[in-house]
C-alpha cells in the first residue's frame, strides 16, 4: 500500500511519500499554494497509484488547535470534495518543521523552505506508519 503525506501551510506544500512494503518515507518535494496544488495532488495520486493520503495537523505548545489546524481541516474537506476516492487521515505536525530543518542541516548542503516543508511531510508520514 503507499501513501502520500501532505506538510499543509498557506504558501506551500511539502509532499512525501511512502510504500507499506519499505515502510520509509521519503520527501517528494514540494509545491506553492496558488489553486495548482489540486492538480497536483491528482496527478499524484495517479501516478503513485494511491487514495491515500495523511495530513499533517498543527497544534499549539499545550496541543490546542489553532487557527493552522482549522485551516489544515479546511483543506481536507476541499481534498476530500475533488477527490471523493480520497481517503484522508491525520497525524498530529508538533515540531515537525523544527526536527525536519535540523535534519537538513546535519546534511550540511543547502536547502530552501520547501525543502523543509517535504522534509517535515516525510516526518509525519512516518509517524503516522509507526503508529
Amino acid at each position: 500500500m503507499k501513501l502520500i503525506g501532505l506538510d499543509i501551510g498557506t504558501k506551500r506544500i511539502g509532499v512525501a511519500k511512502v510504500d507499506s512494503d519499505t515502510r520509509i518515507a521519503v520527501p517528494v518535494g514540494y509545491f506553492v499554494t496558488d489553486g495548482s496544488e489540486w492538480q497536483e495532488i491528482g496527478r499524484l495520486m495517479r501516478v503513485l497509484e494511491t487514495n491515500q493520503v495523511v495530513l499533517g495537523l498543527p497544534r499549539n505548545n499545550s496541543g490546542a488547535e489553532t487557527r493552522q489546524t482549522e485551516y489544515v481541516r479546511e483543506f481536507a474537506k476541499e481534498l476530500a470534495s475533488r477527490f471523493p476516492e480520497a481517503k484522508i487521515d491525520f497525524q498530529d505536525e508538533s515540531f515537525t518543521s523544527v526536527e525536519a530543518e535540523e535534519r537538513l542541516k546535519l546534511r550540511k548542503r543547502g536547502y530552501e523552505k520547501g525543502d523543509i516543508d517535504a522534509e517535515a511531510a516525510a516526518i509525519i508520514l512516518q509517524d503516522f506508519i509507526e503508529k
